[in-house]
């Protein structure tokens, strides 16, 4: 395993209430704290406080978010801070997931529906990979690190290392591939897919977007190449490389055999059971489908909804909880492997200690609403299931693919810090009071936005607050800056969104219905200017940098509840504390008690800021943030390939960008003539390019370009 050490890369130094909170973090985590909390108000530089934490320290870190949204712009920035070490992002896969589920009042079967991102799903694994490599690892997740993966000890003992010069024959070398879930294609390689032509074998790990060629001879391994997968350019020559599962849940063929016995016998079982209450049709209906799903594992070694036999199947005890990412961090895992589940009723019974021996840190963001989530997820999941084992689609031990409980995830994870603005009561109740670092001092100077509360009604109408907004945003696009407009629901949001837009405004909606990256562009865009004023809901509230917002509206502020709690409130109102013209309107006719306190804490906190910066001579500065998302570690085959013919290309443009430019539509009709739509593509969008760099280039279209403008 590589023992790089973290390398805190930054311009600046910590400053503010920053190097005090550092210190006293990294003093806590010395003493063997379990729980601490940093409490910073929003634009104080949390992230760059637990990034000096991390390098003082050198642990592995988990870093959980709760939403993708929140993990993409924090993974990103700790790409930022620790260039040279390994920071990877771990969301589920599913840019659509449909659960199984009955719902006995109507007689209503849903059957499982998902759709996944392979993008995502290949940083899922160059995740786990880097956590089995190397300690410099910081993984940036969403709560969906507490649900169920494959066993880390199977993982890494079927991993294979491929030496130039090692002796390998073809076919066995083959076979070694298909034993680990790669699949052979004739096609264009895709993650977790080989080809072999000849003596030379091509492959593409799961994790990367590149291709490994191994040419093989008499004695083995002859070269090794790395290639691009679309330029088929070397780029590079490795002696050696690692290649793991193309899939985490690794069944070996001696333990399917097993698994399946303990199936069965769980079928007989159940079969008792229901035949014994009279229940014929869930007798019928579980003994079919689980017959045909043993068919399908004995023969191809996978069956739809495998994942509900993963208990038998990995060989844990019945109840005993599930591999997760937490799994592959160093940790105790092999030692409670098989023991019975832990005893405490809570992740933090004793106040301030270490929960255990894992040797990572773990860092809760926005713990707030993050802690909330994951004590949820157990229950939920359980109460689904429940009903599909009751009415016979599925066995008992389906109950054991699910998420960890909650004390379970404390007894699988080290020492916590809990990071945010406006804590809850569960965390601050772990922590000692040594174990809370406050940090209300931005290092830029800047305090809390300036607050006004103006009704909802106008006249006894309820455009009123519409009205007023429109003219706010209007206001404040004139002055180059953005807006962010929260509302109650999604429909709201886009309905907002579609009225601005008639009034001439450009606004976009935003909520969780949008997919993962697109989600992401959407922010970029708007850090951009691409459009205006942002409308969303909840998703907005926590953990979103956006210094170029220096304006917000929050309509309905007096609606009292989950999105207008005090919390809430606060949380929104930080968002326009990154600009220095910050300014919240708050749009209620009532003063509730959440929006009394909000105000209270606010204004609190400004006054001490204020304060600090009369002391200190300081005056406030907006934060110049570079504009940047992890979208852009994750472009597309394409987009890189064509990046790469032009750089190919750059010589022959800069003798005669005509002749090139012709030459280049000549081999895109081409192409397209033998219905190779792909390379004529890649040769379209170079063309396009090379046209825009060319400065006399009047902006028409060739006939050559038109067939292909789509």
């Amino acid at each position: 395993m590589s023992s790089n050490k973290f390398k805190l890369k930054s311009d600046w130094k910590p400053a503010g209430d920053q190097p005090k909170a550092i210190e006293t973090l990294i003093s806590g985590i010395k003493k063997g704290m379990g729980h601490q909390v940093l409490l910073g108000v929003t634009g104080s530089g949390k992230t760059f406080t637990v990034a000096n934490v991390i390098a003082q320290i050198q642990k592995p870190t988990l870093v959980i978010a709760h939403n993708k949204t929140l993990a993409a712009q924090l993974a990103q920035e700790y790409k930022d801070f620790f260039p040279e070490n390994a920071v990877h992002y771990f969301v589920s896969y599913y840019d659509y997931y449909q659960p199984e589920a009955y719902m006995p009042v109507t007689d209503t079967y849903i059957e499982k529906d998902a759709q996944i991102n392979e993008e995502i799903e290949r940083l899922r694994h160059a995740s786990t990979q880097a956590l089995l490599t190397r300690r410099d690892v910081i993984i940036v997740a969403s709560v969906s690190c507490i649900y169920g993966l494959g066993n880390p000890e199977e993982y890494l003992a079927t991993h294979l290392l491929i030496e130039k010069g090692q002796k390998l024959a073809r076919n066995e070398f083959l076979r070694k591939l298909t034993s680990i879930y790669y699949e052979r294609t004739n096609a264009d390689l895709t993650p977790g897919t080989f080809r072999a032509i000849g003596n030379s074998i091509e492959i593409m790990p799961p994790s990367e977007r590149e291709i490994y060629n191994i040419r093989l001879d008499a004695n083995g391994v002859e070269s090794i190449l790395r290639v691009d997968a679309i330029t088929r350019a070397i780029i590079g020559e490795p002696k050696e490389f690692f290649l793991f599962p193309a899939k985490h849940f690794i069944t070996p063929e001696d333990e399917r055999k097993r698994a399946l016995k303990l199936i069965k016998s769980e079928l007989d079982e159940q079969l008792k059971k229901f035949t014994k209450e009279g229940k014929l049709l869930e007798a019928e209906r579980i003994k079919r489908r689980t017959t045909y799903d043993m068919a399908m594992i004995r023969e191809v070694g996978y069956c739809s909804g495998i994942e509900n036999y993963s208990q038998p199947l990995s060989g844990r005890n019945p109840g005993e909880p599930p591999d997760t990412l937490l799994s592959y961090f160093p940790h105790f895992a092999k030692a409670t492997r098989g023991e019975p589940r832990g005893k405490r009723s809570d992740p933090g019974e004793v106040k301030g200690q270490t929960l255990g021996s894992a040797d990572f840190l773990t860092i809760i963001d926005e713990s707030h609403v993050t802690m909330s989530q994951i004590r949820g997820m157990y229950a939920g999941d359980q109460s689904r299931k429940k009903t599909l084992v009751e009415y016979g689609f599925r066995l008992p031990s389906a109950l054991d693919n699910r998420p960890l409980e909650f004390e379970e995830l404390g007894e699988r994870v080290g020492q916590i810090i809990y990071t945010s603005a406006t804590p809850a009561p569960y965390e601050l109740d772990l922590a000692t009071k040594d174990g809370i670092a406050e940090q209300i001092i931005r290092p830029t100077g800047l305090v809390d936005p300036e607050l006004t509360i103006r009704p909802i009604m106008e006249n006894g109408k309820y455009p009123g607050q519409i009205k007023d907004l429109i003219k706010e945003v209007e206001i404040t696009t004139k002055r180059g800056e953005r807006t962010i407009v929260t509302t109650l629901t999604k429909k709201m949001a886009e309905d907002l969104a579609g009225f601005l837009k008639e009034k001439g405004i450009k606004a976009e909606y935003l909520h969780s219905e949008i997919k993962t990256l697109e989600r992401i562009k959407i922010l970029t865009e708007f850090r951009k200017g691409t459009f205006d004023c942002l409308v969303g809901v909840n998703l907005l509230r926590e953990g979103l940098d956006l210094p170029e917002v220096s304006f917000i509206g929050i309509l309905d502020a007096d609606k009292e509840g989950f999105l207008r709690s005090e919390a809430s409130l606060i949380q929104t109102i930080g968002r326009a504390a990154r600009n220095i013209a910050g300014r919240v309107v708050l749009y209620a006719d009532v003063m509730t008690g959440s929006l009394k306190r909000a105000v209270g804490e606010t204004n609190r906190r400004r006054a001490i800021q204020v304060a600090y910066n009369k002391k200190h001579g300081i005056t406030p500065k907006t934060i110049h943030k570079r504009i940047q998302d992890i979208t852009e570690q994750l472009a597309s085959k394409h987009d890189k390939a064509v990046s790469e013919l032009l750089k190919i290309d750059s010589v022959m443009f800069s003798d005669d960008p005509q002749k090139l430019i012709k030459d280049k539509e000549r081999q895109m009709l081409e192409a397209a003539k033998e219905l190779d739509f792909e390379t004529a593509a890649l040769l379209r969008d170079e063309i396009k390019v090379l046209r825009e760099r060319t400065t006399d280039f009047n902006g028409s279209l060739t006939e050559a370009w038109l067939p292909l403008k789509k």
